[in-house]
């Protein structure tokens, strides 16, 4: 398949897939049950984080963890008292925990309260206009109140070579706008050309079937690689084609 063939064939299943209909068996659900931003970026955050495994769990867990956040995440990280972070100590998905949920509530107060929230943080950390550089950064910010070690395995760090395929994702939800009601579009200071493709074991398959990817390993220079070739089929939104490879993946089989 060569180049323009490849692309009109990704642009179809873009087509396909960015549909509202993806929205009813994927986690992107739990944060359109908002619709203030604060509320948006937050829930959005705290589903993204627990974005492994078996997809049914994932939504149903951060169900819970909107439950626990009595569905008002942005009230809740703000003016919640020390009684209230007790609460959250039964919940798990995993390996993260109640602990973590408290560990993340708490860095998310500290964003909020002395960073200006999530959007500023990520957007003014792009120094060199790379988002991997801006989640290092983030992570540096999100974790520079005291802490739980065990907690900072669940932010991913692209620098030591990570996919950092969540955060990704939820850059992709919140930065670009797809007119079609499923990205949420609502960081208007980052360009989403600068987003970088959720790289999963779906997405990577389908990609390296498609001879978008060589490397073998789903890390952070297999992210550079496949980012690469995204940006030649659009340079303007590139990530929309994690629509195509994991729509191709999880529901072709392709």
């Amino acid at each position: 398949m060569n180049k323009k063939d490849l692309k009109e064939f990704l642009d179809t299943k873009v087509e396909q897939y960015n549909h509202p209909r993806f929205i009813e068996s994927d986690p992107i659900q739990i944060p359109h049950q908002f619709s203030k931003k604060k509320d948006i970026e937050i829930s959005g955050f705290l589903t993204a984080t627990i974005a492994w495994g078996n997809r049914k769990s994932i939504i149903n867990n951060a169900s819970k963890m909107m439950n626990f956040l009595d569905q008002s995440p942005h009230d809740f990280v703000i003016n919640h008292e020390d009684a209230d972070l007790e609460k959250l100590l039964p919940f798990v998905h995993r390996t993260f925990n109640g602990n973590d949920f408290i560990q993340f509530i708490t860095s998310l107060k500290h964003i909020y309260t002395n960073h200006n929230g999530l959007e500023s943080v990520f957007s003014k950390n792009l120094k060199t206009q790379n988002l991997q550089e801006a989640i290092h950064d983030f992570k540096t910010i999100f974790f520079e109140i005291n802490h739980l070690e065990r907690t900072k395995k669940h932010v991913s760090d692209p620098l030591k070579n990570s996919a950092a395929k969540r955060i990704n994702m939820y850059l992709r939800w919140m930065v670009r706008q797809d007119n079609h009601g499923v990205d949420f579009g609502i960081w208007n200071s980052i360009s989403p050309a600068l987003l970088s493709c959720p790289l999963d074991v779906h997405s990577g398959n389908v990609a390296r079937k498609l001879k978008l990817l060589t490397r073998k390993q789903n890390d952070g220079k297999a992210l550079f690689e496949l980012d690469s070739a995204l940006r030649k089929l659009d340079p303007k939104d590139p990530v929309k084609y994690d629509f195509a490879l994991f729509g191709l993946g999880v529901f072709e089989g392709f």
